[in-house]
């Protein structure tokens, strides 16, 4: 009979992220313009 090495893996934990952080990322994410020219990326945050 064919032996199995796996061994159980703990069962992952999930994680809430807080109200203020997901403000910030969609904050930053609104802020943030990324302009392309002549080959080059130039990122802006407008604040």
């Amino acid at each position: 009979m064919e032996k199995l090495y796996s061994k159980k893996q703990k069962k992952c934990k999930l994680v809430q992220a807080k109200p203020e952080t997901i403000d910030f990322l969609l904050s930053y994410s609104k802020s943030l313009k990324v302009t392309k020219t002549n080959g080059m990326t130039f990122e802006s945050n407008l604040n």
